[in-house]
């Protein structure tokens, strides 16, 4: 397979690309535009594999991706080029709908003028793979059932709202055109690579650093936790096993609350970096001021992609927490580069918990 991946130097994106080679031999060509969140490094190991192309592009900009479709010809698009942090929606949403709307669109335009010049025998064989998130699905009550692939859609931010606004894109060209696509929605990643200003990986470096791990509120928010390599198994099965037009959910199992979260990592840290202060880790826990409409909880049955396709996730929470402590320990040559260029803080917490804002 001739594969593009948008967005293939971002953390979920990379995941995608090491899996890949491992299992096959495709050729890949990864489109990235090398925003702050993206990083080559994550593609050290496959850089130099002759199968593997990176090109530095905007997927909003319309000429270009008419030309790497020309050059490349690929025969699957795996769409992960995304805004996606939160916070920085609610500060600035522009670029959200520029890359999650608009991007999607011209990446649709030009998916269907590559494939309506493609051989008959060709055209139905070309797949669009977009990858989403639960957090179109709104905020669910405490004791709801999960999320299912065919809820209404209740997005809640500005980040939710323009993967929303790409997801109805994508049906609509599948229903209008007749482009052969499969869509996929996740939980919460967490795993080695991830940017920092993420909650996982922000709470392990500020704990190795000594510095205030911030917890949004009171902590109560739940998250469904899925460990990176499993989702990233699991888009390459949908991507060559899914039903046209289909969409299929891709969770963890591993529903837990923020300062649950935060407390397993400072659990892990007291064991493999100790400090030897009084209250270990957890003396770091500052409670600051919550995100604005932030949601409460997010779980996704993902009994239709087990079903279907036979994917599980095979890396449970605990174990796939310990991974990540452990690779972040190691990696400083990774993440210390990325934190001396972070162009803001990590998150608006870790700003409010130096500014004094913070409750303990």
């Amino acid at each position: 397979m001739k594969i593009l991946i948008t967005g293939g130097a971002g953390f979920i994106g990379s995941a995608v690309i090491r899996h890949l080679f491992k299992k096959d031999a495709h050729q890949i060509v990864n489109v990235d535009k090398l925003t702050y969140a993206a990083n080559l490094a994550n593609l050290a190991t496959v850089a130099e594999n002759p199968n593997y192309t990176f090109v530095q592009a905007d997927v909003c900009d319309e000429a270009t991706l008419k030309a790497v479709f020309e050059i490349h010809q690929p025969t699957r698009v795996v769409h992960l080029a995304a805004e996606s942090h939160v916070d920085r929606s609610i500060d600035s949403p522009e670029p959200f709908v520029n890359t999650n709307i608009v991007g999607t669109y011209r990446l649709l335009n030009a998916c269907i003028a590559w494939r309506d010049q493609l051989p008959a025998d060709e055209r139905d064989d070309f797949r669009f793979h977009h990858v989403s998130t639960d957090e179109v699905f709104g905020s669910l009550a405490l004791d709801a059932p999960p999320f299912l692939p065919d809820d209404a859609y209740d997005p809640r931010s500005p980040y939710a709202a323009s993967k929303a606004a790409a997801d109805h894109l994508v049906r609509a060209w599948h229903h209008t055109y007749g482009l052969n696509v499969v869509l996929s929605n996740c939980s919460n990643n967490y795993g080695p690579y991830q940017f920092p200003e993420k909650l996982i990986p922000l709470m392990i470096l500020n704990g190795l650093q000594g510095r205030a791990m911030p917890v949004y509120g009171d902590g109560r928010s739940i998250r469904d936790w899925l460990y990176v390599d499993d989702h990233a198994a699991a888009l390459c099965q949908i991507l060559f096993e899914g039903t046209n037009g289909e969409t299929y959910f891709v969770g963890g199992s591993a529903e837990h609350s923020n300062l649950d979260v935060v407390a397993a990592i400072c659990r892990l840290l007291d064991k493999v970096h100790p400090q030897g202060a009084p209250g270990g880790h957890e003396r770091l826990i500052q409670f600051v001021e919550d995100r604005p409409g932030h949601d409460l909880r997010y779980a996704m049955d993902y009994s239709r992609t087990a079903d279907r396709l036979g994917w599980r996730p095979s890396v449970s929470f605990d174990e796939g927490l310990k991974r990540t402590v452990n690779w972040y320990m190691e990696r400083r040559d990774w993440w210390v580069p990325i934190l001396a260029q972070s162009d803001q803080p990590a998150r608006q917490g870790l700003a409010a918990a130096s500014d004094g804002r913070a409750r303990s």
